[in-house]
């Protein structure tokens, strides 16, 4: 039996889906954005879904279609709101914790990171959350549209800038 558009599409979405997640919870704090834009994101999908060429990964096409459709989206936001609680910002993802040291301490860590992958512009926030997706930096350059020497160069700059403020975080807690 054949499987229609619409049906090989949504099995794409549904197995990919995580890929939006990240994506939205990057982008946006507000639950109520996060829901438009994750319905944006799939709409942009869905209109490309006839565009798609099988001789790419699934996973880079809609990588780049999601993270362009969240730039756009961030940046039309951005122009409406002018400032959103930095509290929003520091506990956007959030982790269950257990009343252990070592687990606050790692969920200092994450919040910090998360809050650090938010202050960064809408370039700079997608490559790090492919970084950090684990793909190559061939696989980025081609989502993002960019070189793969700009791309060791983007993430090398924002590991240093990483690095320097959990320096400065960690300082700031020892005094």
């Amino acid at each position: 039996m054949q499987t229609t558009k619409k049906e090989r599409f949504i099995g794409l979405i549904d197995e990919h889906k995580k890929i939006i997640y990240k994506i939205v919870n990057s982008y946006c704090a507000n639950p109520a954005d996060r829901k438009d834009l994750e319905q944006e994101i799939i709409i942009q999908l869905w209109d490309a879904f006839d565009k798609y060429n099988p001789e790419f990964k699934y996973s880079t096409w809609m990588y780049r279609i999601a993270l362009n459709t969240a730039i756009s989206y961030y940046r039309k936001e951005k122009k409406w709101h002018t400032k959103t609680d930095s509290l929003d910002n520091a506990t956007i993802f959030h982790l269950r914790t257990e009343e252990t040291e070592h687990r606050e301490q790692m969920n200092k860590k994450v919040e910090m990171l998360q809050h650090f992958i938010q202050s960064l512009n809408e370039l700079n926030k997608a490559l790090m959350l492919l970084y950090l997706e684990e793909k190559s930096h061939s696989e980025i350059a081609e989502i993002l549209g960019i070189s793969k020497t700009n791309v060791a160069t983007k993430i090398g700059r924002i590991k240093l800038k990483l690095k320097n403020e959990f320096l400065k975080n960690l300082n700031y807690e020892t005094e």
